[in-house]
């Protein structure tokens, strides 16, 4: 699994951020039939998959960024929500609208689809490295990304380990409590 952490809090994104991040979303899939091929593909991707054709989504119907449809908020959809499930939906969009809306939709995913293709092709021998470092490492922080694009080997001797049972993370406040001898545990009633 891949995780991106926000840099910082932000408001809103520019469309060359939001397009970036569909290839960002298509990556896991692509590396996926790079790899093993389109025939052993699984369904890791599925999240990511569901979450660009979320941003698509909202590019489209919410933010007026598609030239097809204009600068137009079609997000007026009234759902009718019963124990958390959607019982009834009434649409404000007549058919054919509802039809442009999801071929930009699927236009803008498969357009981040397309460029993550190229990158990682372009970038094989980069996927390879940070496969192998993930396989080695199970977790990698950005810096250590950086270092195995550039050959290095993460240093992980750097980092304190505990050597005993993990602590709690939360610092001791006063005096420690004296522990309870072993013989002092409660027994069992028969």
């Amino acid at each position: 699994m891949v995780m991106q952490l926000p840099e910082r809090d932000k408001l809103s994104m520019s469309l060359e951020q939001m397009t970036s991040r569909l290839a960002i979303m298509m990556g896991g899939r692509v590396a996926e039939e790079l790899i093993f091929g389109k025939e052993k593909v699984t369904s890791g991707a599925a999240s990511d998959i569901e979450q660009a054709t979320r941003l698509a989504r909202m590019m489209v119907t919410r933010w007026g960024l598609s030239e097809e449809l204009g600068t137009v908020a079609y997000g007026e959809n009234q759902d009718e929500v019963f124990l958390g499930m959607s019982v009834a939906r009434t649409q404000n969009v007549s058919e054919s609208t509802a039809q442009k809306i999801d071929n930009e939709i699927r236009r803008l995913v498969e357009e981040g689809y397309q460029e993550a293709t190229k990158i990682l092709t372009e970038k094989r021998a980069d996927l390879e490295a940070l496969a192998k470092g993930l396989l080695e490492f199970e977790t990698l922080t950005g810096d250590e990304i950086k270092d195995l694009l550039n050959g290095k080997k993460p240093n992980r001797e750097s980092v304190l380990e505990p050597t005993g049972p993990r602590a709690s993370a939360v610092p001791p406040a006063g005096k420690p409590r004296p522990r309870p001898d072993a013989g002092m545990e409660p027994q069992p009633q028969s």
